[in-house]
This record gives structure tokens, C-alpha cells and sequence, in this order.
């Protein structure tokens, strides 16, 4: 009697259930991520504590490029690659009825489409947000001794000098910022002995720092440099630059609606590949659990677009 041999799990298989999972660890990535960033704009009235106590907590994270590459950066890499894999072999049957073809216009259909098409948007928006506030717009850190101080460039818009007061942080124009780098000498009025030493510090990096030059060349007329103590108070600043811009406002309101779509429907099909949801019952009870969290979470995210600087930042 011959032996009966196991089959081998196909590789492909395996690949999609790595992709699969990966894709659940980023679904909560995402939650998390627009949490964080909602605190920038819900809390009306608290300047964004909420939101500079999560940056400072995340940046504190002992060997932080190293965990962002393996808990974020990688599972990235591998759900985007698989996938774009996914898109070129696809085969979208729900639109264009040309009579040659299977048309099938029902609504998981659509579905189906409408995840491909997402995954493209976020390969180019994700790629452009990352590039942007990663690398463009992060604050440039700044060393004197045992302390770090953070800089961002903001417009001196009407809002910028009361918040930077209450935030206590300092603001430097292109005259000010010449005249530090030049003497030395503060260039603010007198101040009480009791913070003057700290104040004198968040300004004498101005002189010592090698990016002084590109900082003054940069700068506009409208243009002023923030100083701040801390990271996650120049990640407020930064996100509130952002957001005051009508263009940033439609692009990240695409990006926001992009990705919540495309994370909690393939969350939905999760459960269903992982025979998490096997019956029709189950799916369509997991279909509005998942509907539901691609609201919420997207309110989430279209709060931090809309209200951190129109609503909660802007005076």
C-alpha cells in the first residue's frame, strides 16, 4: 500500500497569510497613529498636551530608529510589496461592462476594486507623508551640552505669539537670528533672574549651531523659527503649519479616507481568511464592526486635519 505524502504548502499561500497579518499589525498602527494625532485637535483648549505628552513619550523609546524600522518600517516594506505584486496580477470585474468580460456590479465586488485602487493611492501618499514629515518638515534637533532643543520654521501668523507663550517656546525672526549669531547677546528685553539662565540657553544654540546660515537664508519675511525644549511641543508646531494650508487640508483628507477604507475592509477580509468569520452571519456582523471602526477611526484622523489649527491652534 503506497504511503500517502503531505503536500507541501505552497509558498504563495504562505506569502499572502504573512501579508495578510502584517496588514492587521498596520490596521492597528493606524488606529493608534490618528489617536495621537487627534489629541492635536480634540482636547480644544489644552494646546495639544495630550498630543506633545504621546510624541515626547514615543521619542524618549530607547533605540527608536531601530524599533520604527522593525515594529513599522519593514512590516510596511513587505505589505507594500506583496501587495503591489497583488495589483499587477488583479482583475477587476465590477466596472466597465463591455460584454467580453465577467461583470459582476455587486457590492463585494466593488469592494474588491475599490481596495486595489486605494492600495495605489496610499503606496504614492504614504510615500509622500512620510517623505514630508519625516524628512522635509521634522524639527531639527539642536545639542548644547546635556540639553536638546528643537527647531521648526512657522509663518508669524496672528496665533503663533500667544501660543509660543503658552507653550514657552521661543520665537526668532531672520533680524534676531542674525544679530544672535553675530554678538552672542539675547535677543529679547530683560527677564526675571529666575529664568534667564534657561532662556539665555534656548538662545545661544543659535550662535553655535551649524545650521544657523541655511536657517537665515531660508527664512521669508514672514517667516520665524520656533524654539522649543522639547520634541513633541516642535511636532505640534509643525503639524499646525501644515494643516493651516488649503492643499495639505484636501491632500491629507484623501490620505485619511484612503486609509481608514482600505484598512478596515481588509479587516473584514481578515477575519474571513483566518476563518475568524465562516458563516454569512458572522461576516455581516464583522462587515459593520468594521464599517463602524472605519468611521470612528476616520473621524480620528479628519479631526487632526480639520481642527488643530482652524479650531484648537489658531489663537
Amino acid at each position: 500500500m503506497a504511503e500517502f505524502e503531505t503536500p507541501a504548502v505552497p509558498q504563495a499561500f504562505i506569502w499572502r497569510r504573512v501579508h495578510s497579518l502584517l496588514g492587521l499589525w498596520l490596521v492597528i498602527f493606524l488606529t493608534q497613529h490618528l489617536f495621537v494625532n487627534s489629541q492635536a485637535a480634540l482636547f480644544i483648549g489644552d494646546d495639544g498636551k495630550g498630543f506633545i505628552q504621546s510624541a515626547n513619550f514615543l521619542e524618549s523609546l530607547p533605540y527608536l530608529p531601530i524599533l520604527e524600522f522593525l515594529i513599522l518600517g519593514l512590516p510596511l516594506l513587505i505589505h507594500t510589496l506583496w501587495g503591489i505584486l497583488y495589483l499587477f496580477t488583479a482583475k477587476y470585474n465590477s466596472y466597465g461592462n463591455n460584454g467580453k468580460t465577467p461583470y459582476l456590479p455587486y457590492s463585494r465586488n466593488k469592494a474588491y476594486t475599490w481596495q486595489r485602487i486605494t492600495a495605489w493611492l496610499l503606496v504614492i501618499g504614504i510615500g509622500a507623508h512620510v517623505v514630508h514629515m519625516r524628512f522635509v518638515e521634522r524639527p531639527v534637533t539642536v545639542e548644547q551640552g546635556a540639553d536638546k532643543y528643537y527647531l521648526v520654521k512657522v509663518d508669524a501668523d496672528p496665533g503663533i505669539h500667544s501660543l509660543a507663550e503658552r507653550l514657552n517656546v521661543e520665537l526668532f525672526d531672520q533680524h534676531l537670528i542674525r544679530e544672535s549669531s553675530k554678538n552672542g547677546q539675547s535677543p529679547t528685553h530683560t527677564q526675571s533672574n529666575e529664568n534667564f539662565t534657561e532662556k539665555k540657553a534656548q538662545k545661544e544654540f543659535v550662535k553655535k549651531t551649524e545650521n544657523v546660515e541655511a536657517l537665515t537664508k531660508t527664512l521669508q519675511d514672514n517667516e520665524v523659527v520656533a524654539v522649543a525644549n522639547n520634541f513633541g511641543t516642535a511636532e505640534l508646531l509643525m503639524l499646525r503649519e501644515t494643516f493651516k494650508m488649503p492643499i495639505m487640508l484636501v491632500l491629507y483628507t484623501l490620505l485619511v479616507l484612503t486609509a481608514v477604507y482600505h484598512a478596515f475592509n481588509g479587516l473584514w477580509t481578515f477575519c474571513i481568511s483566518w476563518g475568524v468569520t465562516l458563516n454569512q452571519r458572522s461576516q455581516k456582523w464583522m462587515l459593520n464592526v468594521s464599517v463602524g471602526l472605519m468611521v470612528l477611526v476616520g473621524i480620528l484622523g479628519l479631526s487632526a486635519v480639520w481642527l488643530t489649527y482652524w479650531v484648537n491652534l489658531k489663537h
